[in-house]
């Protein structure tokens, strides 16, 4: 493409362009390369309004890269014009290789965008049962993060090794690598640690995208992975911002790593006149009149006993665990009013034995 427009150059100073004809055919480019890009604008608008999919989602992504390459390629064109019979100067040359350079990679970038938000099209996370949607968004989103992170690591890279003199320091770097090498490690040693914890956590996936977890005794769900930490919501809608490591290193509870639905337990301390059976009916009954039971799990069993009180657990099922946390709170309530209202007796209590004294 720069070779062509450099041949309509040279073919444009042999003709000997005056200055008022440079400003014509700058006028001209411009207004051409605008036009251009609204007929490209108005015909993709007019198929994403067809397709409702690909397309409303490509021009989206891209409007803005295909404008800035508009216009760099216009300013090629008239860095030509104004400057008939001579040569680029090492400076407008260079500009051009570093706006090519990263524009071609911010194509790059929307390219990647598009092709996860196409494919994450596919999956509903707020489905009920969504572990596979959750497995592929969080593997998506970790990996279009390292590619994106990597590929700006490259291109600036490259960018930097268009001066001479970072060049000819790269050059020597390269010779002494391992020096270089084990000074960068340790320099980037926790940044290095954090990528390839996320890069361990796209692949096992000790944690997905809306995973219920329990770290540093708050009970939350995962609502950001990046590359370097990972964004917790808590239950009362503060933030967790806890680092990718954690999760690699540390123990934590995830209530759906296999799958959302989770059984609810409710204590009970009560006296040991307490009519256990009556109590199963009315657990039983109580389950059966709420929707947040999934009818899958109901068990009322004596777990302990002690000198003072016996205790009584109740194990649930639920759908998920929100539902599992109100339907624990739902069937404590009932049966603590049950108790009192039909069995007060039953309650805990300490009992105290006094006896008559017999020494006259």
């Amino acid at each position: 493409m720069i070779g062509i427009l450099e041949r309509i150059l040279n073919e444009w100073k042999l003709a000997g362009n005056s200055t008022l004809s440079g400003l014509i055919i700058a006028a001209s480019v411009l207004l051409a390369s605008l036009l251009t890009y609204f007929l490209l604008s108005l015909l993709l608008t007019r198929i994403r309004k067809e397709s409702g999919t690909l397309g409303k989602i490509t021009w989206k992504k891209f409007r803005n890269p295909v404008l800035v390459l508009f216009l760099l390629i216009d300013f090629i064109i008239l860095q030509g014009v104004f400057t008939p019979g001579q040569q680029t100067s090492p400076v407008v040359r260079h500009f051009i290789t570093i706006a090519v350079i990263f524009c071609i990679t911010w194509l790059m970038i929307r390219s990647i965008n598009l092709a996860r938000e196409m494919i994450l099209r596919q999956y509903d996370i707020s489905d009920k049962d969504n572990l596979k949607a959750r497995k592929v968004y969080t593997q998506f989103r970790v990996l279009e993060r390292i590619i994106i992170f990597v590929l700006i690591l490259i291109s600036i890279a490259v960018a930097l090794m268009t001066f001479d003199g970072i060049k000819r320091i790269g050059i020597s770097l390269f010779a002494s690598a391992g020096v270089a090498g084990i000074i960068i490690g340790f320099a980037a040693q926790k940044l290095l640690g954090s990528i390839l914890a996320g890069f361990q956590i796209a692949l096992t996936q000790p944690i997905r995208i809306d995973d219920v977890v329990i770290v540093e005794n708050e009970w939350g769900r995962i609502e950001e992975i990046t590359l370097t930490y990972v964004v917790v919501s808590i239950w009362d809608k503060r933030r967790l911002i806890v680092p990718t490591t954690y999760f690699i290193e540390k123990p934590f509870q995830n209530w759906t790593r296999v799958s959302a639905d989770i059984l609810g337990t409710v204590f009970i301390y009560t006296d040991y006149q307490v009519p256990v059976d009556e109590l199963r009916k009315e657990f039983s009954r109580i389950l059966e009149g709420t929707p947040l039971w999934d009818g899958k799990t109901q068990v009322m069993q004596v777990t302990n006993a002690t000198d003072r009180s016996i205790e009584i657990r109740a194990l649930m099922s639920a759908a998920d665990s929100p539902k599992a946390w109100d339907l624990r709170v739902l069937v404590r309530e009932k049966l603590i009013g049950f108790l009192q209202k039909n069995y007060p007796d039953s309650l805990p209590r300490t009992r105290i034995e006094m006896t008559p004294r017999t020494d006259g």
